[in-house]
């Protein structure tokens, strides 16, 4: 994966502007904080962030892909002030389930999810390169 970045703009944290890949593509749909079950694991923000990241990896491993493929995520949030409020904890759950791996990502607040319980929905995107690495 190549991230792309103009030389000029000023450094990001936690995500890339752009990135290019060739291989086989994988699309996750919006995963929110529930188990197998589909029952809702927590209420807390971060936990919710945590558990729909493992269920974004969890669909990722169906399809042969690895967290380090992910190209996109698209994070929907009930609360941008919450997300900010707790970006450091977001950002430990991140690397807890991801690793230090930045794909390109957009974040936008919504006025609710479908699950009335849900406070985040990640969707992601990754490529596995054709030698599978």
């Amino acid at each position: 994966m190549e991230r792309l970045h103009p030389k000029h703009w000023a450094a990001t944290s936690g995500f890339s502007n752009g990135v290019a890949t060739e291989g086989r593509q994988v699309f996750v749909a919006g995963q929110i904080a529930w188990n197998a079950r589909q029952e809702i694991v927590d209420d807390d923000f971060v936990a919710q962030v945590e558990q729909a990241l493992r269920n974004v990896v969890e669909v990722l491993g169906e399809g042969g892909a690895r967290p380090e493929h992910i190209v996109r995520l698209t994070w929907y949030v009930t609360d941008k002030r919450e997300y900010l409020a707790r970006s450091s904890d977001v950002g430990q759950a991140y690397r807890r389930v991801i690793g230090r791996h930045f794909p390109a990502m957009t974040l936008v607040q919504v006025a609710a999810l479908l699950e009335d319980r849900a406070k985040v929905e990640i969707e992601a995107t990754a490529v596995v390169p054709k030698s599978g690495v």
